[in-house]
């Protein structure tokens, strides 16, 4: 196997190129912008041609809009990489034989529901992060067939920054921290997340897929699982609601996604969310604590 990684300086990305080691390919954002469309067919054409031994080829789309807020202030500038980027890159795929492996989020969907969202479940994303977001999707369907989408929620890891490392310097900051109790979803490690998608890539089985860890939880009970693992007090941290915390986008109540595909598909379920905090802080805690 031969991995193409796009947008490997980030979160995903980076944990991608730790576990493909010397079958990956990265390209961070400065090597590759996918919303310059010229570029990411040139760069996607020659990588499939180069001469190497091993079969399955694979590219890996880590690269995104990932603000949030910033996304409602600027929507364009989200379409342009989440969907326009994309299309892009679903497209020099295409051309080049060789299928993609794309990621999106919880966000496609309303977050009103009581069980989780399965795959088929219909979308209404409330934010201009969720629309660029699933408009990226049609966009790789409307470009190939040889693709997986799968989408995820609440990552965290080693690069970049990320709810687990907020609550670190929070917890050295503050004698106590407010976090809102009443959204709820699957704190997902990346580097899980990682294993899971170079998993999946060999299985020739394309779709849409769900992959967190498993189990869910509100951000506040998060939060106290990251003070537990700091060795401090979880009862430190106070929840409080999404009203008490504004914020310019809005966040879905109830982000839980059903692996049922994923499963069905025979990959691994991701482990639970507890067991995965505990083995990253034992893994990359001195990035999580910076």
């Amino acid at each position: 196997m031969r991995a193409l990684v796009v947008g490997a300086g980030g979160q995903l990305g980076s944990d991608l190129v730790v576990e493909l080691g010397h079958r990956a390919t990265p390209l961070t954002r400065a090597e590759l912008d996918i919303t310059d469309g010229l570029a990411v067919r040139d760069t996607v054409s020659a990588w499939a041609a180069a001469p190497v031994s091993g079969g399955l080829r694979v590219v890996f789309n880590a690269a995104g809009w990932t603000d949030v807020d910033g996304a409602e202030a600027d929507e364009a500038g989200a379409h342009a990489v989440n969907e326009v980027g994309s299309r892009h890159l679903a497209s020099a795929c295409a051309t080049a034989g060789v299928p993609l492996v794309h990621v999106s989020t919880d966000y496609v969907f309303p977050g009103d529901a009581e069980s989780p969202y399965e795959v088929d479940s219909v979308t209404g994303p409330r934010s201009a992060y969720g629309r660029s977001k699933l408009a990226g999707e049609l966009a790789v369907w409307s470009s190939t067939q040889d693709a997986y989408v799968v989408r995820t929620a609440w990552v965290y890891g080693a690069v970049g920054g990320n709810f687990v490392k907020t609550m670190a310097r929070l917890e050295r900051e503050r004698d106590t921290v407010s976090v809102v109790d009443d959204q709820r979803g699957s704190p997902t490690w990346s580097r899980d997340l990682a294993r899971g998608l170079v998993a999946l890539s060999v299985t020739g089985r394309y779709g849409t897929y769900h992959a967190t860890n498993a189990g869910d939880t509100t951000w506040c009970g998060f939060a106290r699982a990251v003070f537990d693992e700091l060795g401090a007090d979880p009862d430190r941290v106070r929840p409080c609601t999404t009203a008490d915390f504004p914020r310019p986008a809005p966040r879905p109540a109830y982000s839980v996604l059903s692996d049922r595909e994923w499963r069905a598909a025979g990959i691994m379920p991701l482990p639970g969310w507890r067991d995965a905090l505990h083995e990253a802080f034992a893994t990359i805690g001195p990035h999580l604590r910076a």
